[in-house]
């Protein structure tokens, strides 16, 4: 037992060398098996594929549902259109997916990789295209050292087109969350696709293909930054996929009905099956280990076993440290309380953020010239206003000047913007006073909804003028 990884220490795992794994630094052949977990990753690749390929398609007034629109600069989420100046929303986001991940580790240790991870879940995928075109683990292995022959040959092209047209339709739904996704499909299919569309389509074509057809786990192992520094958010009662080596060893097989404590001898009766079913070809015995995605394959497989043998479950499952050294778990500790209500903070901001979020946005450019004189004789200072309707109707808008004492707006005062656009609208500001007070002075435009007054944005800018003329 010296020579086993302890349970805390997380290591760089080598590709296991065991002569039924199938796996000697070479491709992983994985076993089929069931199990919860199983059935568990399935629902979630599930939802995750309709989610993914299904919200592409769907419409929403005439328009996209989501479409993140670089050339107009707008982002449609179903009833909402987000500009450039909600950016700040976007890194809210993003801040707050990274805490949930945060948590989520501290609890239950890689569950995102094993459960819902793309990488993950494309990668089962193509196993499941090998599966059906080149039949179970045993027919691969066997068919991998087996000369070429018409048979193999029919068989590696089944698989490499199925896994093709899952990347082409990846790459294609994917560029469609950023280009109209119907006449991007239609085009494709005509062949007249091209330009920066085609490129990236391609290039999510070949990344899908290349990722989960043969990189795999080494994408796991040596290209994802999370494998690296989990370590860091795990604690002493942090759920993880590990062996119970109290309760396991010694390894030995037996007769089923035998008596191992008889023959001086733990539960596992070694049969490699948790190494078989590992797709990153890892030995769950052998410790905690980077290379361990949280799948939980290896739990399936060993409860099968063991309900075969008679034994209880839970030689292989989700355990911490301290109910491998005979503790109880803990659920509440002070990271997980941490990092749950900054969670909870950050997500119930997000959501005031969003409800107070101005549905007009407003704009000023001031015109490069300083100012100008009139037909009147009155100083004039030009300026534009970008207003941005952020609603999903046509909605009409009034301007004017906050603080208009000693000045006039002239121009087009009121416009209507159709839903989710941008209109610009150029007006001059003219000083009413024959000498101003200050060569620079403040001038703050408002927009305001005429339907809905409470609807309003306001900017600052400044109007400048001579002392001496």
């Amino acid at each position: 037992m010296s020579d086993r990884i302890p349970y805390p220490l997380i290591e760089v795992a080598t590709p296991a060398t065991h002569p039924s794994t199938g796996y000697k630094g070479g491709a992983i052949h994985t076993r089929s098996f069931k199990g919860l977990y199983r059935t568990l990753r399935i629902s979630f690749a599930g939802a995750l594929f309709v989610l993914f390929f299904g919200t592409a398609w769907l419409n929403w007034n005439g328009r996209q549902a989501v479409l993140w629109d670089l050339s107009e600069s707008k982002f449609h989420v179903f009833a909402s259109t987000f500009w450039p100046q909600d950016f700040i929303l976007l890194s809210a986001l993003l801040i707050i997916c990274a805490f949930g991940l945060f948590a989520v580790t501290v609890f239950a240790g890689r569950v995102w990789c094993g459960y819902s991870c793309p990488q993950s879940t494309w990668t089962w995928l193509y196993m499941w295209c090998e599966k059906i075109s080149e039949g179970d683990r045993n027919q691969r292995l066997k068919l991998a050292v087996s000369p070429w022959s018409l048979t193999k040959l029919a068989r590696r092209t089944v698989k490499h087109a199925l896994w093709l047209a899952i990347a082409v339709l990846t790459g294609l739904t994917f560029v469609g969350y950023f280009t109209p996704i119907r006449p991007l499909a239609a085009e494709l299919l005509s062949f007249q696709l091209g330009g920066v569309a085609l490129f990236w389509v391609v290039f999510f074509t070949g990344a899908t293909y290349l990722n989960a057809g043969f990189l795999r786990e080494a994408v796991c192992m040596h290209m994802c930054p999370y494998a690296r520094f989990q370590a860091v958010m795990f604690d002493s009662d942090t759920l993880a996929v590990a062996y119970d080596p109290q309760r396991g060893e010694s390894r030995g097989p037996r007769k089923k009905g035998s008596d191992p404590r008889a023959q001086q001898l733990g539960d596992c009766v070694d049969c490699t099956l948790c190494v078989q079913v590992c797709p990153t070809g890892i030995d769950i015995r052998d410790g905690l280990q980077m290379a361990c995605i949280g799948c939980a394959a290896c739990v399936d497989a060993c409860d099968g076993v063991m309900d075969k043998m008679g034994y209880p479950r839970g030689l292989v499952g989700y355990m911490s440290e301290h109910t491998l050294q005979g503790g109880s778990h803990r659920w509440l500790r002070p990271r997980l309380l941490g990092y749950a209500t900054a969670l909870l903070v950050m997500v119930g901001a997000l959501v005031l953020a969003l409800h107070w979020r101005p549905m007009v946005s407003l704009d000023v450019i001031k015109d490069r010239g300083l100012f100008r004189e009139n037909a009147l004789g009155q100083i004039e200072n030009i300026y534009l206003l970008k207003i941005i309707n952020k609603t999903q109707q046509p909605q009409r808008y009034h301007v004017r000047l906050v603080n208009g004492e000693g000045f006039a707006l002239q121009g087009k005062r009121e416009l209507l913007i159709p839903a989710g656009e941008m209109n610009e609208l150029p007006v001059s500001v003219a000083l009413l006073a024959e000498r101003p007070v200050s060569n620079t002075q403040d001038v703050i435009f408002e927009v305001q909804d005429s339907d809905e007054p409470s609807v309003r944005s306001s900017a600052r800018s400044r109007f400048v003028a001579p002392l001496n003329r």
